[in-house]
């Protein structure tokens, strides 16, 4: 049975009323604070990794690593042909440490553009590269290989870019009949003279028009290059995917002490979730340094 109205006097009304208007009140601040305080916990992080051969894996994911890059002539296509490759996805299947992506797609011999350029071949092995990198999981393939898109001397440039886009529109299909992305790679002026600037990289990615063909953002070309690191801003739709190493001579963070700050917060600013590579050719002791350039990524990123 329902209990009847109890009449109250405005006076008790208001201070009823004030009490759980300032419950109401209590409980918006403890709301705001409680959204600071998960906005503090949920601080910038990046799946970090490293370029190297796969019998590195144990050893950089004990340092922390989230996965490592290789090759495409070492891992998916190696030299010595189908028994090696089914060798190094036996160890892929038994290490169960991940291969995000693969560097050096192409050889300098096989030329994108140029008298000599050779799409056939070109497709040929990127559709096998894709079809292998399908097998092992992985995500990306990387587009840079420098010394096959040289442009020659008084070779036309429009006709040098008309060539990549025309080969970049062939290869994109097969990125998605695969589901891996290839991910295009500016690179430094020292190792090619075309596609300089995540801009130029851009313009081709926009002709080519597709999901499965995006952009890289390599940190230690972009400062070769003297790029802003704005420019990941205003690209930043575009990137899958990056590469990190210090800028005088290619070495992992760590070594010569460069301050990676401006380009991770760039990074931040776009919300990427993709993976950092430490990108680098030679090492005067890999253990250490990669042990030490991923400690200082990890320091400089809880920075920004």
């Amino acid at each position: 049975m329902n209990k009847p109205f109890k009449h109250q006097s405005r006076r008790t009304f208001l201070k009823q009323t004030a009490g759980l208007s300032a419950g109401f009140a209590i409980g918006a601040e403890t709301l705001v604070h409680a959204a600071d305080f998960s906005d503090n916990l949920s601080k910038f992080s990046l799946p970090l990794g490293v370029y190297a051969s796969y019998e590195k894996a144990e050893l950089l994911r004990t340092y922390g690593c989230s996965y490592i890059e290789e090759s495409v002539g070492g891992f998916l296509i190696p030299k010595d042909g189908d028994m090696q490759y089914a060798k190094n996805l036996q160890q892929l299947k038994e290490d169960k440490f991940p291969i995000r992506s693969y560097v050096i797609l192409l050889p300098g011999q096989l030329k994108t553009l140029g008298p000599d350029a050779n799409h056939e071949a070109i497709l040929q092995r990127t559709d096998l590269a894709l079809k292998r990198a399908k097998e092992c999981g992985s995500k990306y393939i990387v587009f840079g290989s420098g010394a096959s898109r040289i442009i020659p001397e008084g070779f036309d440039r429009d006709k040098a870019k008309a060539q990549h886009i025309e080969l970049s529109k062939k290869m994109a299909p097969l990125a998605e009949k695969y589901g891996v992305k290839i991910a295009l790679e500016p690179l430094n002026r020292g190792e090619t003279n075309f596609i300089n600037s995540l801009a130029e990289g851009v313009e081709i990615i926009d002709a080519v028009n597709s999901p499965s063909f995006q952009l890289l953002c390599d940190i230690f070309h972009m400062s070769k290059e003297d790029e802003p690191a704005d420019q990941i801003v205003k690209f930043g739709k575009h990137i899958v995917h990056c590469h990190i190493a210090e800028k005088k001579d290619r070495t992992p963070p760590g070594v010569a002490g460069d301050d990676f700050r401006p380009y991770l917060s760039a990074l931040k600013k776009i919300n990427y979730k993709g993976g950092l590579s430490i990108e680098c050719f030679v090492y005067q002791d890999f253990d250490s340094q990669s042990k030490k350039g991923i400690e200082v990524l990890q320091k400089q990123i809880s920075e920004v």
